[in-house]
């Protein structure tokens, strides 16, 4: 078996991949009614709390190796105290099972969560492009194998203000929805009959999602509710990625594409695509932040 961790910014997540099936447990980190986010410190507290919890639901034996997401991406400088949580209990895993430890980045996780969902693992040996779009995160990877790192990414598209989570997770706040909104906002959206046109803010293949907050306030001043702010904003969204996808296969030629984030598992976003593009989507379950990356991780690693 090989094991999982790890410790993002909203989720705690454990997992196991025996070569074939992924098995996984995770948490929400809770976040009080009204807010939009949590400090570090305490993600870093919930963590501690939850992962022994999730751990010992997932009874892990026989492990072979463990993988663990140790920052959020691949690049010098990249870092957030959370994830020293999933580092920390990954080390103790790996000696006290005598198993190997292999360390990764957030982002390289949810790529090989993504692209095993679709059942697209050979991509790990092409090149391909990866969207990763998250409350933190709004960008389009050039994705090349890589014989250390398994995965290797260099950004060629992003937000320059705003990211995708972010505009929802406001809007969805603005509208009294629970943080993270995401999965609420996508359900009140299906129930709009409205129809949006909307034009992305574009700077090359980079966007800018900064205004699509300000013109749902203004939505809401003037009494659309809230199904159909719901609607334009997540519009908006599935909009400009379209637009960010579209100018990327202009430049780069019509690779393979694979979707991943919690923004990814939006049904909205997920049609607009689809329409237009060969795509492929990770499920919700691997959409969203989890570990089950990390155990691919550490699996494909293990075999090199």
């Amino acid at each position: 078996m090989y094991l999982g961790i790890d410790t993002s910014n909203y989720t705690t997540s454990c997992a196991l991949f025996d070569g074939k099936d992924v098995v996984q447990k995770k948490k929400l980190l809770a976040v009080k009614e009204g807010k939009k986010g949590l400090r570090q410190s305490d993600a870093v507290f919930q963590h501690t709390v939850n992962l022994p919890a999730l751990l010992a639901e997932l009874n892990p034996t026989d492990i072979k190796a463990v993988g663990v997401s140790t920052r959020p991406r691949n690049i010098e400088g990249s870092y957030m105290p959370c994830f020293l949580v999933g580092e920390g209990i990954a080390t103790a895993a790996a000696v006290g099972a005598r198993a190997s430890l292999y360390k990764t980045s957030h982002q390289a996780g949810h790529i090989l969560a993504a692209l095993y969902s679709a059942d697209k693992l050979e991509l790990t040996e092409k090149k391909h492009i990866a969207f990763h779009l998250s409350g933190g995160t709004t960008e389009a990877l050039l994705v090349t194998p890589d014989r250390e790192n398994i995965i290797n990414s260099k950004i060629i598209a992003s937000s320059l203000d705003l990211k995708a989570g972010q505009a929802i997770d406001r809007a969805g706040v603005m509208l009294g929805l629970k943080f993270p909104c995401g999965k609420e906002l996508d359900s009140l959206s299906l129930k709009s009959n409205e129809s949006y046109k909307y034009k992305p803010s574009m700077k090359g293949f980079d966007c800018s999602l900064s205004g699509v907050e300000n013109k749902a306030k203004k939505l809401l001043e003037n009494g659309a509710s809230n199904e159909d702010i719901a609607k334009f904003v997540l519009t908006c969204v599935s909009e400009t990625v379209s637009q960010m996808l579209y100018e990327i296969i202009k430049q780069y030629g019509d690779l393979p594409v694979i979707f991943s984030g919690g923004v990814s598992s939006n049904s909205l976003l997920r049609k607009t695509v689809n329409e237009r593009f060969n795509a492929y989507f990770a499920e919700p379950e691997f959409s969203l932040d989890n570990a089950a990356g990390c155990a691919i991780y550490a699996y494909l690693k293990d075999r090199r």
